[in-house]
């Protein structure tokens, strides 16, 4: 059981719902995103996704996308985020941490996710990988990472069983059809749709994408066990970096979080 299952449990248990934040690692700096890290958990988020910066992030809309290639200017690296996971694990033992990002840069780094190197991490989310298939099936041989798998409004029924099966830890479920940081949710198609996943699953969904204000997080949390938010906190970094203050953004998540718990 590594710390992400303790967490699911633990909110389960308490009957509450999970706030999770998204960041790319490296925006604006290695240094910042550590700061901003232990903003969140203070702040009342439960898990953090940590972006690993990709030259081509087909899922992300344009915000998400410009926080990547700042993040490549800046010299951020994956053996980089890893230091940076490490620095942060110095102080937060248990907060669990996700890695999202695309195939080609896990696959790349295969070596290092099996090693004590990845202790620090809980689970991959890995973007561009059908639902079908896990970490393992990259020839990432590592049981302690769990393989958190993606399903949208447009996943055929016919897929649903499997993707559901090879899970673990949590599913995402995206509102929208399209990239993150649109703007149009469905809360009743979204609700609706995780209805029917948890007839296949007893995995939390969590629901993600387009998610912006406390009223988008309160009304998704009604169907979902959890809320993600991602480019609309990507935004508040990049505007708030450069006043280099970031309580603006630590009140927005503490109001949400209080909004879902």
């Amino acid at each position: 059981m590594n710390r992400l299952d303790r967490t699911l449990a633990s909110l389960q248990h308490n009957k509450s719902k999970a706030l999770v934040a998204y960041l790319v690692a490296g925006d604006p700096d290695l240094k910042t995103t550590i700061e901003l890290m232990h903003g969140f958990v203070e702040a009342g988020v439960d898990i953090i996704e940590l972006g690993i910066p990709f030259s081509d992030p087909i899922a992300e809309g344009v915000t998400i996308q410009d926080a990547h290639d700042r993040a490549l200017k800046k010299g951020t690296t994956f053996l980089k985020a890893l230091q940076l996971l490490k620095e942060f694990r110095s102080t937060d033992k248990d907060t669990p941490i996700i890695l999202m990002g695309y195939s080609n840069t896990f696959m790349a780094n295969h070596k290092v996710l099996e090693s004590p190197q990845a202790k620090n991490i809980d689970g991959l989310i890995i973007v561009d990988l059908p639902g079908e298939i896990s970490h393992k099936d990259l020839g990432i041989k590592n049981d302690q990472l769990h393989s958190i798998t993606l399903m949208s409004p447009t996943t055929k029924a016919t897929r649903k069983k499997a993707i559901c099966r090879n899970a673990s830890g949590f599913i995402y479920y995206i509102n929208v059809r399209g990239v993150t940081g649109h703007s149009t949710l469905n809360f009743k198609e979204m609700a609706n749709n995780i209805k029917e996943i948890k007839k296949s699953s007893n995995l939390p969904v969590f629901s993600g994408f387009g998610i912006k204000t406390k009223e988008d997080a309160l009304k998704a949390s009604a169907s979902a066990d959890g809320v993600v938010i991602g480019s609309h906190l990507v935004q508040m970094i990049e505007a708030c970096s450069n006043q280099n203050n970031y309580k603006k953004i630590y009140n927005y998540l503490r109001a949400i979080a209080k909004a879902i718990k």
